[in-house]
């Protein structure tokens, strides 16, 4: 009988080395920019000011827009014994930040695993292989699994959608995907269309059944979201329905830069996919069983694009059944290897993995880079010392620009504040 460590790593052999990947990413990159920093604020909030809402920091700072507090409990909820620890042990916020940040990657790849199985279970061992090393060399999925952002918190529930459809699961899978666009994401309603669509179709659904079900958990969700975030925020308010109004009605997110109607067919996806991306239009003609997968989430895209305002992270729930696809073509060139032509693309295709691993290691250098505001700052409280105990020091200017928000600059209240300086510092906030 082989020992218990054996058959613990040969389960979890994938997740494990996902979420060495994930962990990695966090602590080398602990800071966290502007798009962020809601969540960010919020989970800080819930953890250390826990009941004492008029602390909350939104209630002075709202933001563009509303967003819900749900991902941040459910995440605090979950992070709250690690945070416990750090504050028994006098560490710095810093810490809890990162816990913060590791948790929610656990949580990611946890729904990530339970579309895995389904491929497992769907496709063969092969295929689920194959679906970890495309996943694993590229960068963008994983490095953004532990960011808070509303993308990646809806990230979770699509994963469950796409575990449950592939299980046959279709109400589950709407059930999941409505929870997704009510409370995360409202731009999640281009998916929740198309696949509806698709179920309807194929007669996996019927069409009073997906009624009753698609009307009964939307009222639920937004009961869930109106009453929660109507406490926090201390006004009646549906965060989601404000962020679609401003977005999509008013078309104001336009406002922060547009990009043509083919941008997230390439440069978008090309650069979250990498070698899954041509792998991924292969799978399409070589399995027939992949269309019906890939269809719905391309038409997601395309009806996305025709919102001038584009980030890659809109559409980084595509990337996981994109990569099913991927995964399938790369098991077929593999098992067809010995013949003459697929032999060829047996060796383009590991060009390419060994092209997405360099451009995944080029990328991340970049990325680390580019948080020079939050190293700047971390050199600051290096160096405080120097203002708090030097006699030449009697008042210090520190002078940030709005700019630096978008390169690792916050006044977070993980860790990186400068509250612990005053009354040696001064801050003059100048916007341009």
């Amino acid at each position: 009988m082989a020992p218990k460590s054996s058959k613990f790593i040969e389960r979890f052999r994938y997740d494990l080395l996902l979420g060495s990947i994930v962990a990695f990413y966090a602590f080398m990159v602990p800071y966290t920019k502007v798009e962020e920093s809601f969540n960010v604020q919020a989970m800080h909030d819930i953890l250390y000011h826990r009941q004492h809402i008029d602390n909350y920091d939104h209630l002075e700072f709202p933001g563009v827009v509303p967003r819900t507090f749900i991902g941040a409990l459910f995440v605090s909820f979950l992070a709250s014994p690690f945070v416990l620890i750090i504050n028994l042990l006098h560490l710095p916020k810093i810490y809890g930040l990162l816990a913060v940040r590791i948790v929610l990657g656990c949580v990611v790849l946890s729904t990530l695993r339970f579309f895995r199985i389904q491929i497992r279970n769907k496709f063969g061992h092969q295929v689920e292989a194959f679906y970890i090393i495309l996943t694993s060399i590229q960068f963008h999925l994983l490095f953004y699994a532990t960011r808070p952002l509303p993308n990646i918190l809806a990230l979770c529930a699509v994963n469950m959608v796409y575990g449950y459809w592939l299980k046959g699961s279709s109400y589950a899978a709407l059930s999941y995907l409505i929870f997704a666009t009510i409370i995360f994401r409202c731009d999640m309603l281009l998916l929740l269309c198309p696949l509806g669509l698709e179920f309807l179709v194929i007669k996996s659904i019927s069409f009073w059944g997906a009624l009753k079900r698609c009307i009964g958990v939307a009222l639920l969700c937004i009961g869930l979201t109106v009453f929660i975030d109507s406490i926090l925020w201390k006004k009646l308010l549906w965060p989601e329905f404000h962020v679609f109004w401003f977005n999509s009605v008013l078309n104001r997110s336009s406002e922060w830069g547009t990009h043509p109607m083919h941008w997230y067919f390439t440069s978008a996806l090309p650069r979250s996919l990498l070698a899954g991306y041509p792998l991924f239009l292969l799978g399409v003609f070589l399995d027939k069983r992949v269309l019906p997968f890939v269809l719905p989430v391309l038409c997601f895209i395309l009806l996305y694009s025709k919102l001038p305002h584009k980030e890659l992270r809109f559409i980084i729930s595509s990337v996981p059944m994109f990569n099913l696809s991927a995964a399938i073509a790369a098991n077929r060139i593999y098992n067809n290897r010995q013949k003459t032509f697929w032999k060829l693309l047996y060796l383009i295709m590991l060009g390419l993995l060994l092209i997405s691993l360099g451009c995944t290691v080029i990328t991340f250098l970049a990325s680390y880079k580019n948080y020079s505001s939050g190293y700047a700052l971390k050199e600051l409280h290096r160096t405080e010392y120097l203002f708090l105990y030097s006699r030449y020091f009697r008042q210090v200017l520190v002078f940030f620009f709005s700019f630096l928000n978008d390169t690792g600059f916050r006044l977070s209240p993980f860790g990186l504040c400068l509250s612990a300086l005053f009354p040696y510092i001064a801050i003059f906030y100048c916007i341009f």
